[in-house]
């Protein structure tokens, strides 16, 4: 079922990275019936406000990018609190998209819903065969609920409901709090900020072993509108470069695009999370979608950005 450019289409945490690129590729695309709400006007963890909403609104198509994320320190440290609100604002938005006959809702959930010690890469179908990672399990759960309960309105009531899971992402509306941030973000302001002070050392957290996949938000972005147009079968997709890099090679790419002359310095007692992380997306690209940002490049155009922020506003 394709979106005409005057079908209604929700964007669900559209002040987000994930969100915020969603919005803009819709608007390249032509689509300007667009609609959203601040955490301040509407709280999705609150189900009566999101069925008010959803009643008056009507919309057609619902993109669920809204989310309470962090990286492994805030997943650990406030355990109930992921499990918690992102329970709430799936279940809201999904039942309510129900209820009022939404014509197609794309959920967006988190490559961590797979097993820690799943075989690489990470096929869809590893999904419940094993133990999740203890640091971000609240948050795994939460995301695979919301994949099942797509998978389940669809079931019972035959709703077009799909679900696709990105791996870790990057580029503009980034979280660079230092408590809070993903690991790309993390790095690439603690190089700015020791090349500005003229530091001799950048930490960084774990062994550096650890390798992980980097994908840029608008390439996310493009494939959740390919998936939105193309497909509407029951199955779930992950979102990928299918190409990894360790930490520590990371780190090096960044301390060379940011220009830090220092070393690094890695802390072993902080941990390193899941030893691998790579998702298989054959699936993905059999329906047509592949990456186009390289990872390089991709920084290069982030730290852009980074650069001209005022990091004492963020803590």
């Amino acid at each position: 079922m394709l979106m005409n450019k005057t079908d209604k289409i929700y964007v669900a945490g559209h002040r987000g990275m994930v969100g915020s690129a969603i919005v803009r590729k819709l608007k390249a695309e032509g689509f300007n019936n667009i609609i959203y709400r601040t955490s301040a006007e509407l709280d999705l963890r609150k189900q009566e406000a999101v069925n008010i909403f959803f009643a008056a609104e009507s919309p057609d198509y619902v993109f669920l990018a809204a989310a309470k994320v962090g990286g492994i320190q805030a997943n650990n440290a406030y355990r109930a609190d992921f499990l918690y609100e992102n329970l709430m604002i799936e279940a809201n938005i999904i039942h309510a998209s129900y209820v009022n006959k939404v014509n197609k809702l794309l959920f967006l959930g988190s490559s961590c819903i797979y097993p820690k010690m799943a075989p690489q890469p990470l096929k869809e179908e590893y999904l419940l065969t094993d133990t999740l990672e203890y640091t971000n399990e609240p948050y795994a759960i939460a995301k695979i609920a919301g994949i099942k309960m797509c998978e389940n309105y669809r079931k019972q009531y035959g709703c077009n409901f799909i679900s696709a899971m990105p791996t870790n992402l990057y580029g503009p509306n980034d979280n660079y709090d230092l408590n809070t941030s993903h690991v790309l973000p993390a790095l690439l302001r603690k190089f700015h900020s020791a090349k500005v002070e003229g530091a001799d050392t950048v930490e960084i957290w774990g062994s550096g072993s650890p390798k992980r996949e980097f994908l840029h938000v608008d390439d996310s972005a493009e494939a959740c509108y390919v998936l939105m147009q193309e497909y509407d079968g029951e199955e779930w997709f992950n979102i990928g470069t299918g190409e990894d890099i360790s930490i520590k090679d990371l780190a090096l790419t960044i301390k060379d695009v940011v220009g830090f002359e220092g070393e690094l310095k890695f802390d072993a007692n902080k941990p390193d999370g899941t030893p691998r992380k790579l998702l298989d997306v054959s699936k993905l690209h059999a329906v047509g979608w592949k990456h186009k940002i390289e990872l390089r490049n991709g920084i290069k155009e982030v730290y852009n950005e980074v650069k001209n922020m005022d990091f004492e506003l963020l803590g």
